[in-house]
């Protein structure tokens, strides 16, 4: 199980940051990007749920990124990290099966795999941040869709 959403993790980086830089915002498309990947059909649900999670909530996600990241604009971070970063504030906001710390690990391991050699720290201290400021009980009062 944990190889599976691994490998849906990384998926998911990969349309969310062809998303970012193509300045995407319509959900179809993000589909068509999903369907084009032609995913494994046992990570398929966990990718799109992902992306269009992130997609759907990238104001609110990219709001406490920014609050957190100190002496960082959000703009100036390379793609990687930063989508690296909305994927692991989503899970943490908005997926109450997946635990905060396994979160931040596996955001911190996929930095160590596709960014460079100082964003694991980075993104840990950022993640880490937020993880201690967010109420214990998810999605409290939080927006679930910001379209």
């Amino acid at each position: 199980m944990r190889k599976i959403q691994r490998k849906g993790r990384i998926s998911a980086l990969i349309v969310c940051y062809q998303i970012d830089i193509r300045g995407i915002v319509e959900e179809e498309v993000v589909l068509n990007l999903l369907e084009d990947m032609h995913l494994d059909k046992e990570i398929y649900p966990f990718v799109e749920m992902h992306v269009l999670g992130v997609l759907r909530n990238k104001n609110r996600i990219d709001e406490l990124i920014s609050r957190y990241s100190i002496n960082w604009d959000i703009s100036r971070m390379s793609y990687i990290d930063r989508n690296i970063l909305r994927i692991a504030v989503y899970e943490m906001l908005y997926l109450p099966d997946i635990p905060r710390v396994a979160a931040i690990n596996e955001a911190i391991e996929i930095a160590k795999m596709y960014s460079s050699s100082e964003s694991g720290k980075f993104i840990n201290g950022i993640l880490d941040r937020i993880r201690k400021e967010l109420p214990c009980e998810r999605n409290a009062g939080l927006p679930t869709n910001n379209k």
